[in-house]
């Protein structure tokens, strides 16, 4: 009897416990940090909703610069110990007309540090505003595009291409998504977390 016990409180165990549960940590800024809403209604609670499999850590921080979250990474994986680390930064870089070529160095060492733990890492794609010259917006840009192929990771399209253009996703500042886009936000960003959490 004490043994059909024991089998089925182990049975229970493996039942309960996904087989492909991952701990996902998104390192980001204000985009994923969802500044100026409740963060229960940002995009990154919306993803644990909808992939309750996984665990998700939100270490987004708002103003939040490349060599921020470089600092932060350290403790970060010690603690999350992630599987995955999606990177979600740069924007601040950028607004602040920080050199490409110091965005580039700070990702690269973000994504070593990411790989060196044991986790992949996916990367997305930030944009800058037109107003900052053709020259700038365009060398900022290749930066992400020049990292995925030489690192070897999935880079995912800017989400606030969709968002950006359309003032009833926006708060008033123009910059930040507002609540009503971070579903939008979730959607985009489920199944490139999920193709990288099955390679």
């Amino acid at each position: 009897m004490a043994k059909h016990i024991l089998a089925f409180a182990l049975l229970s165990v493996f039942v309960a416990t996904p087989a492909h549960a991952a701990r996902v940590l998104i390192l980001g800024d204000s985009l994923g940090a969802s500044y100026g809403i409740a963060e229960q209604s940002g995009w990154v609670a919306l993803l644990q909703e909808k992939l309750p499999e996984h665990e998700f850590t939100n270490g987004s921080v708002s103003g939040e610069t490349t060599a921020g979250g470089l600092r932060r990474l350290p403790a970060l994986l010690d603690s999350v110990a992630p599987d995955l680390v999606v990177v979600e930064l740069g924007g601040n870089d950028g607004l602040r007309g920080f050199p490409p070529t110091q965005l580039e160095k700070n990702l690269i060492q973000i994504i070593t540090l990411a790989k060196d733990s044991g986790a992949k890492v996916l990367l997305t794609e930030i944009m800058v505003p037109p107003n900052y010259g053709p020259r700038y917006t365009q060398k900022f840009t290749q930066v992400y595009q020049d990292i995925s192929k030489a690192q070897d990771i999935m880079l995912i399209p800017f989400f606030m291409q969709d968002i950006a253009p359309y003032p009833e996703l926006m708060q008033r500042d123009g910059i930040h998504p507002n609540e009503k886009a971070q579903a939008k936000i979730a959607n985009w960003m489920q199944p490139w977390i999920e193709k990288a959490l099955t390679q």
